[in-house]
């Protein structure tokens, strides 16, 4: 069976267009080993594998930006980074307005809030909010929409990732998602309306929308440090208090990530309408119980995360309740009155169009794929999950398109090994053992022998005047007579004897607890036997004959000899005294 080549050219990673304002995901191949963690882990089978080594790379149009593979790699393989010159060169004009997301506090510890702020503006941002503004602004759509009663089912769209998921693979909830853009995006909308269009806004956080015209850049907060030491900035040798009137940083409607006070509040209260589901393997659910049961869900709380500091780009897992108590100390007590400025008019709404559906895999070559895999020992797929995926049909699906390869493949590269072993162990002519089997084996009977102290016999067969019949007769008949030989041979010893060719036209065989008189018995009816095998091929009487040697282990011997060198001479002996005989 022909496998396809699994190694063809996998899409490059793009260059972000300008306006797109998404965070670049990519694996360093000096620190990748290939260990497949984030293959395993990653929801989307967005990491390619391609090459000998192998090569990893991330396929942009399928990521989602989770962030799922930088916390699983344990080599710090995957590099992750945001559009730093765009917000270096605004910082540098001096006209750049940044959104700061509060996690912040966390990531810059043991700097206070104040500190970063100031070193934001020292860096050249000409302003500097906190991302308070954008959640208070969904927060108060989502409370319009709340209190409307025409709605079934409705799906928090606040979270990039969950969005991008739904555009990506459940298109049909793509009428149910909030028409609420992310607080990021709303931010950054309200600001232009309020400072110029002309201001680029830079987002800086864990978790930015994937693309989106209203933001000039993304950058994580490690891109913040990068441009804080391009720029000169120290963070720590700054003022504990702000030194310029600070943006809003009081909430009044909304908790963090955009969701009203006034729902969560409801929501302890009943659960008709309200339901809350973490992570993407929701999605599968929720989409099954709105397209295909028809049921109305109410609203839907869809996170991928708990929370924001629960992302993997936030920082270790075990840190996780730290980075909360942090985060809440540092929150300014709620305002009792907006503070949103209502003169300015700036759009929260947002559309969310269908992305292009993937190529589909060839069927034909899907199944090419797991025709090599083949069935376990039960008869059913593998799906040992080894490759990295949950099935083989998806790993060859995956691998038809070029962005996996049967190395990936536990059970087809154990099963490679196993023919590369019997490959070794049986010659291909002849169908008998090899001469690397012939000297393990033949070891492993002289210890036996010492210790259990049987005898066992080593006979030594070489066709006569064989070269003659080979110039004669060809080579093809040569072959044809090497295998009828071969097939006398494995006819005339038992299943726990060995029976290899040594080389050419040379043949030997270990007889197991035999002596010299059993295996001259032997040797004599295979003398005969060949000589009947000649007969058969239709060649003249005496055409094809045998020369035999004998040689004999006995343990009781203090001397050891080498078997093979004995049952060569007796073989000689045989040839001398006029061949076809038994030495």
């Amino acid at each position: 069976m022909t496998v396809p080549d699994a190694t063809v050219n996998i899409a490059r990673i793009p260059v972000p267009n300008p306006g797109s304002a998404l965070l670049n995901f990519a694996i360093d191949a000096e620190a990748c080993v290939a260990c497949l963690a984030c293959v395993r882990t990653c929801p989307t089978d967005a990491i390619a594998v391609a090459g000998e080594a192998p090569l990893l790379q991330i396929v942009d149009e399928l990521c989602i930006r989770c962030g799922q593979c930088f916390a699983a790699c344990p080599h710090d393989a995957v590099r992750v980074g945001g559009e730093i010159g765009r917000a270096l060169a605004a910082a540098a004009r001096g006209d750049g307005v940044l959104i700061l997301s509060p996690e912040a506090a966390a990531h810059f510890y043991p700097a206070t809030p104040e500190q970063v702020v100031n070193a934001c503006y020292e860096a050249g941002f000409r302003t500097v909010t906190r991302g308070v503004i954008g959640d208070e602004l969904v927060a108060a759509e989502y409370l319009r929409l709340w209190e409307e009663e025409a709605w079934g089912t409705m799906i928090r769209s606040t979270d990039p990732v969950v969005v991008d998921t739904i555009r990506a693979r459940y298109p049909e909830l793509i009428p149910y998602l909030a028409p609420v853009a992310i607080p990021a995006v709303a931010e950054a909308r309200y600001l232009k309306a309020r400072q110029g269009s002309h201001f680029p806004v830079i987002y800086a956080g864990i978790s930015p929308p994937a693309r989106s015209p209203d933001l000039h850049a993304a950058i994580t907060f490690a891109d913040l440090e990068e441009l804080f030491r391009a720029r000169g900035v120290s963070v720590l040798s700054q003022p504990g208090y702000f030194h310029r009137v600070p943006e809003e940083r009081r909430r009044h409607l909304s908790a963090a990530g955009g969701m009203p006070l006034a729902m969560l509040e409801e929501f302890r209260h009943t659960t008709g309408r309200f339901r809350v589901i973490r992570g993407l393997d929701g999605l599968a659910a929720l989409a099954r119980a709105v397209s295909v049961d028809r049921l109305e869900l109410g609203f839907v709380d869809m996170l991928s995360y708990e929370r924001a500091l629960d992302h993997p780009l936030s920082g270790p897992k075990e840190e996780l309740y730290w980075r909360r108590a942090l985060l809440a100390s540092t929150e300014p007590p709620r305002s009792r009155i907006p503070v949103v400025d209502s003169t300015v008019v700036a759009s929260v709404g947002a559309v969310f169009a269908i992305k292009p559906r993937a190529i589909e895999p060839d069927p034909q070559v899907v199944g090419t794929f797991l025709d090599a895999i083949g069935l376990g020992p039960n008869g059913r797929p593998w799906d040992c999950g080894a490759c990295g995926f949950a099935t083989c049909r998806r790993f060859a699906e995956v691998a038809a398109l070029g962005r996996a390869t049967l190395r990936q493949c536990t059970p087809y590269q154990e099963r490679r090994a196993d023919e590369a072993r019997s490959a070794a162990a049986v010659d291909v002519l002849t169908g008998l053992s090899t001469y690397r089997v012939l000297r393990d084996r033949l070891t492993y009977e002289i210890e036996r022998s010492k210790r259990s102290n049987e005898r066992f016999a080593v006979m030594f067969l070489d066709l006569d005047r064989f070269k003659q019949v080979n110039d004669t007769y060809g080579h093809e008949a040569g072959n044809d007579i090497l295998r009828g030989v071969a097939a006398e041979v494995r006819h005339a010893v038992r299943a726990s004897d060995v029976a290899a060719r040594y080389g050419g036209d040379e043949f030997v065989v270990i007889l197991t607890r035999t002596d010299l008189a059993g295996a001259a018995r032997v040797g004599e009816a295979l003398r005969a036997g060949i000589e009947g095998v000649g007969r058969r091929l239709g060649y003249p009487a005496g055409v094809i004959t045998v020369s035999v040697g004998l040689a004999e282990f006995d343990p009781k011997q203090t001397s050891e000899h080498d078997l093979l060198v004995a049952a060569d001479r007796a073989l000689y002996r045989a040839k001398a005294s006029g061949r076809n005989l038994v030495a």
